[in-house]
């Protein structure tokens, strides 16, 4: 599956959070600590000259994202939270700390990811009925590991928040439309569905889009997709991708950031599904 190349960022990215005091020590890995020691000294050079920094935009998206998360779950949207290409990412850990019995958090991978995944969240004792990490599929339309599964082992009657942190651009055009068909429509049958992830657009020209992405294409073995030339065209796939309302946030409107080194960069995809009125409480 083309999401297996995904891995070698997921490690460098879960050192990230760690390095930066957002995650736990268990959820390091030594493949991410090697490729964080690599980059980290052109990347510190590019952000003390003003060019882009990837690793002060990654702690942007993450913080962006966590703050549309927390807002969803506060305000009663959503209980329910499935995390798509989880990697090491803190997020579980966190938000079940955080809620504990007041959502459901689920995290899901590829096999292998999974159970690297679920053997750390053991050690460190996350694990519950309330905090899990399932094997996934996420460009399969059926079968135990798809998304329609999982979403299906859900409790109907609350609300169910999406997030694809990191995925997007490693899928082809085709394989992102079907991604985001497949989560519509899982998410319609929800009191309330929410969809939440970062998006890099064409129309994005900067030195961390430029040069970053053919690094980025290196690291995984493939190419990284810029799908759509701007925000009107990216709403429109999600539209008719079947979300019934969408909004691209810029990331330091939420975080409340200076837009340098590479934040202002960071665009938040926040979308939408409404149940069918038959099946609506």
């Amino acid at each position: 599956m083309a999401s297996d190349r995904i891995s070698p960022t997921a490690h460098y990215t879960g050192y990230v959070w760690a390095h930066n005091g957002l995650s736990h020590k268990a959820l390091e890995t030594l493949e991410g600590r090697l490729m964080f020691n690599t980059l980290a000294l052109p990347d510190r050079v590019s952000g003390l000259l003003g060019g882009p920094s990837l690793n002060s935009y990654l702690l942007t998206r993450h913080a962006a994202l966590d703050l549309r998360l927390t807002a969803a779950i506060d305000s009663g949207v959503v209980s329910q939270v499935v995390e798509v290409a989880a990697g090491m990412s803190p997020r579980g850990w966190r938000f079940a700390s955080r809620y504990g019995s007041a959502i459901t958090y689920i995290e899901a991978d590829l096999p292998a990811m999974a159970a690297r995944k679920r053997g750390r969240l053991q050690q460190i004792g996350s694990l519950s009925e309330y905090h899990q990490v399932l094997d996934v599929d996420a460009l399969s339309d059926q079968g135990d590991a798809s998304l329609a599964a999982i979403l299906g082992g859900l409790d109907l009657q609350r609300g169910v928040a999406v997030i694809t942190e990191g995925l997007i651009n490693y899928l082809s055009p085709e394989l992102l439309v079907g991604l985001w068909a497949r989560i519509a429509r899982g998410l319609r049958r929800f009191p309330n569905g929410l969809y939440l992830s970062e998006i890099h657009l064409k129309s994005d020209d900067n030195l961390l889009v430029t040069l970053g992405m053919p690094v980025l294409s290196a690291f995984v073995g493939g190419w990284v997709h810029l799908h759509f030339d701007g925000p009107g065209e990216t709403l429109a796939a999600l539209a008719a991708a079947g979300f019934d309302s969408s909004q691209l946030h810029q990331g330091v409107s939420l975080t409340g950031e200076s837009p340098r080194s590479g934040r202002g960069l960071v665009r938040i995809i926040e979308a939408s599904t409404i149940p069918p009125a038959s099946t609506q409480p």
